[in-house]
């Protein structure tokens, strides 16, 4: 963290996806960035030219002299950067074998090839960002639907760091107080200090509680809800796929049986992540490839989120359907009655009594109600959350365990008190949440565990 700039070395990596397309962008940041590219750049004195500037010219090899390709190169200059540091940016064609003889010509002359993350960590490193930030980073690249962007976004503009810093800073002028009591003694304050960091503790608790509430519709966001779609064969679940992504991704047909495997997509329902997982019908059989499919799909089931659970309402419920929505009792659930278009024999209201879980009717057929089904999806799992664009968002496992272990450290300080331990031990823990909360934003995060986060980001980022 004390690192300053000029101990780093100059690092450059292409920071496009790699393959054939309109442009390809290899970026170089440090002290000698500018130097650096201005050796194989023919065109601007990129030395001589103004920060955040674009200028037209020729990567040229200094060996041969030869052209390699036309480009734009921008300029900045540090501090205002992405990294605090000297970058230049190559805008050249792009294709595999010119974006990487740039490259090369780049390190040739003295840079080194960026680690992954390494652009971002340095930005961290050098206090333009915090860790909420640099993970927001990767949040906006991986965004799945426009309100995971919009919370990424929020997060990269700082919602979650400006929290816990408040946090923390109501933690530490607290702590003052402590300090003061235990360095003089004769003021007799203990009582005070203790009821002081008690209620400290139970206000920082209610805002840890409210960030905790957000965690689930977080995760979501980042990562996807994982929902199973299972039934009986022949009931309409790759029917459901289809209609969900919008293309034929799974065959249907009259004949039962026909999904042998499971079949996995993304797509945005209403604003909702949700990785689709279709899968095999889940029925005995004597055919070993459909009892493959059958086994993935039980696994499918036990890691899904959602379960959307497909029943033929033209027929009376079947002892296959009764087995399906016992084994999926335990999960978070939503009852299709399919088929609506061949009459019903089982009501809504019947099964919502049996199953005690949301129940829908449908014809995907004639895309009947999906637009309903559409809506339940989201009800289930951001109530009182999707239509809050400023809602600050605990998006990942690290944040949300580290802000539980705080809360745990200040519910000990609150017990501390009210048993009437003496203030000196109970700042233990206040100290601990302390630090704990810092480990979110980096302020006091080890190195093992910034460089660690930081190695899961794409190379060139």
């Amino acid at each position: 963290m004390a690192q300053t700039l000029t101990e780093f070395d100059t690092i450059s990596a292409i920071s496009t996806p790699i393959g054939e397309g309109g442009i390809s962008i290899v970026r170089t940041s440090g002290e000698d960035a500018i130097k650096i590219v201005n050796e194989i750049f023919k065109g601007a004195d990129l030395s001589k030219v103004p920060t955040h500037t674009v200028h037209y010219g020729h990567i040229v090899d200094p060996a041969t002299g030869k052209t390699i390709d036309e480009v734009m190169a921008t300029v900045f200059r540090a501090p205002k950067t992405f990294t605090r540091e000297d970058i230049v940016e190559i805008s050249c064609h792009g294709g595999i074998v010119v974006t990487n003889h740039i490259l090369q010509l780049i390190l040739a002359q003295g840079a080194r090839m960026a680690d992954p993350g390494e652009f971002t960590k340095r930005a961290f490193v050098n206090g333009r960002i915090d860790l909420t930030q640099a993970e927001s980073v990767m949040d906006i690249i991986r965004a799945k639907t426009d309100k995971a962007r919009q919370v990424a976004v929020g997060q990269l503009e700082g919602g979650l760091m400006h929290k816990v810093k408040a946090m923390r800073q109501e933690i530490l002028d607290t702590l003052a107080n402590v300090e003061v009591n235990i360095d003089y003694p004769e003021y007799d304050a203990d009582q005070v200090t203790a009821k002081q960091m008690a209620d400290t503790s139970k206000d920082v608790i209610s805002q840890i509680d409210k960030l905790l509430k957000t965690a689930q519709e977080g995760t979501i966001l980042r990562n996807g809800l994982a929902t199973a779609i299972v039934g009986q064969p022949n009931v309409g679940k790759s029917s459901l796929l289809n209609y969900l992504t919008q293309s034929d991704k799974a065959i249907v047909t009259d004949v039962a049986g026909t999904t042998r495997d499971t079949l996995e997509e993304y797509v945005s329902v209403k604003g909702v992540p949700l990785k689709l997982i279709d899968t095999a019908g889940i029925h005995k059989t004597d055919d070993k490839v459909e009892q493959i499919g059958v086994e993935r799909s039980q696994a499918a089931l036990k890691k899904a989120d959602l379960v959307l659970l497909l029943i033929d309402g033209s027929q009376a419920l079947s002892d296959e359907d009764k087995v399906l929505i016992k084994a999926t009792q335990d999960k978070k659930r939503i009852i299709i009655l399919n088929k609506l278009d061949l009459g019903q024999k089982i009501t809504v209201d019947e099964l919502k009594e049996k199953t005690g879980s949301e129940v829908i009717s449908t014809s995907i057929l004639q895309e009947k109600n999906l637009d309903e089904l559409e809506d339940l999806i989201k009800k289930l799992f951001f109530s009182g959350i999707e239509n809050s664009n400023d809602q600050i968002m605990v998006t990942n496992q690290r944040q949300s365990g580290l802000l539980a272990k705080a809360k745990r450290e200040l519910e000990d300080v609150v017990q501390a008190v009210n048993d009437d331990i003496p203030v000196d031990i109970a700042q233990i823990d206040f100290n601990g949440a302390w630090d704990t909360l810092g480990e979110i934003t980096g302020d006091s995060a080890p190195d093992e565990l910034i460089n660690t986060l930081f190695s899961q980001f794409c190379l060139g980022k």
